[in-house]
């Protein structure tokens, strides 16, 4: 029987998620402990993906907004939503959850899971904007004869802190977690107010595994001669330049996205990818032009010339990542010329590729034996 349970966001329709969820669970298999995807797939988490989509946030007016602003960009796609949905649930079957699992909706049902250790995380387990709120149950804060163990492994806040609304609560959750591990380093400040133990800065998962694992479940495209284009949120400074630099190249420009957005006027948008069709765009693209965390990991992994951006809620996250691998360069500034085609030392950015790798193995195998 398998002792290692992973929770996190393995059932949002979104690549990020799933891919790093698939990255930790391969890697644990690699090093012979082996890792199981809980299937907790609580309705806050899967609602915002559905064809009238349930974002439990606010009040009953921002609810119904978010409901029929996400409804009226799906009505838009048709089929194609239908397609990406079909595309995720594949990847997850396939990749992910283990044939009969029993699906889980609310935390009490966690108590009667066989595992002793839980791995919460990674991704943005401790955002409370992206999980409606503060949950128990990515604190391993249930009940379960069972458990013995909880460690957080590259749990990420989305931000440096949380507002101090959530200190109590977040201070509390926190007693319920026996090893912490985050991914931004800037958070770590802020968790040690309420932490006493040692927080260790770790890579995310899709760090975890080579590129030559990745292109083992990626999905090449027919398509040639383009740029990946991947924005957070709407940013008038990122589709600029990326139309600019395709003009002056000659390329076309394919847009994804895991949200409800509509394509910019001009660009391409495949609405269809799941996580094995982003990596093959990935693999592919002459160039990628992105606001996204895991974007921009993937455009290392695969040492493709990528040019990022930050956005409003969460910029931390993106300084972090491109500061750790020495990378600021490519981070997107109006005061500086983007020398998108400039050279990068790959060579050393795989050395602190496996230096990062290296304390995340020490940092499991201490906690669970891998």
């Amino acid at each position: 029987m398998n002792n290692v349970g992973i929770l996190t966001f393995h059932c949002a329709d979104n690549y990020g998620a799933l891919l790093q969820a698939y990255g930790l669970k391969c890697y644990l298999e690699k090093q012979g402990t082996g890792g199981e995807i809980v299937c907790y797939e609580p309705f806050f988490m899967t609602g915002r993906h559905w064809w009238i989509p349930y974002v439990p946030i606010g009040n009953i007016v921002r609810r119904l907004g978010w409901s029929l602003y996400g409804w009226r960009a799906n009505v838009k796609k048709g089929t194609l939503f239908f397609q990406k949905r079909a595309n995720m649930k594949k990847f997850r079957k396939r990749y992910l959850i283990k044939k009969g699992q029993r699906k889980l909706y609310f935390t009490y049902q966690l108590r009667r899971l066989p595992y002793e250790y839980y791995i919460v995380g990674s991704d943005q387990i401790w955002n409370p904007d992206i999980t409606c709120g503060l949950k128990k149950a990515y604190f391993g804060a249930f009940y379960n004869r069972n458990k013995r163990k909880v460690i957080a492994y590259g749990a990420s806040l989305g931000r440096a802190s949380l507002s101090e609304e959530y200190d109590k609560e977040f201070s509390e959750l926190l007693t319920y977690v026996d090893a912490v591990s985050v991914r931004e380093k800037s958070a770590i400040t802020y968790i040690k107010q309420f932490y006493t133990g040692e927080i260790l800065e770790v890579p995310d998962p899709v760090f975890l595994l080579e590129k030559k694992e990745w292109q083992r479940i990626e999905k090449l495209p027919e398509q040639e001669g383009y740029i990946v284009v991947c924005a957070v949120e709407k940013n008038r400074k990122l589709y600029d330049y990326a139309k600019d630099l395709a003009k002056s190249r000659g390329l076309s420009i394919i847009e994804i996205t895991s949200g409800t957005e509509i394509a910019e006027e001009s660009i391409g948008m495949d609405y269809t990818a799941g996580p094995s069709e982003v990596l093959g765009y990935i693999h592919k693209a002459d160039y990628i032009i992105t606001s996204s965390f895991h974007m921009i990991a993937f455009s290392i992994i695969y040492q493709k010339k990528f040019a990022a951006f930050q956005y409003n809620h969460a910029g931390e996250r993106i300084s972090n990542i491109l500061r750790g691998y020495g990378m600021e360069d490519r981070l997107y500034q109006e005061n500086r010329e983007m020398r998108i085609d400039d050279e990068i030392d790959w060579s050393r950015v795989e050395e602190q590729i496996k230096k990062n790798v290296s304390l995340a193995k020490d940092f499991l195998w201490k906690h669970v034996g891998c």
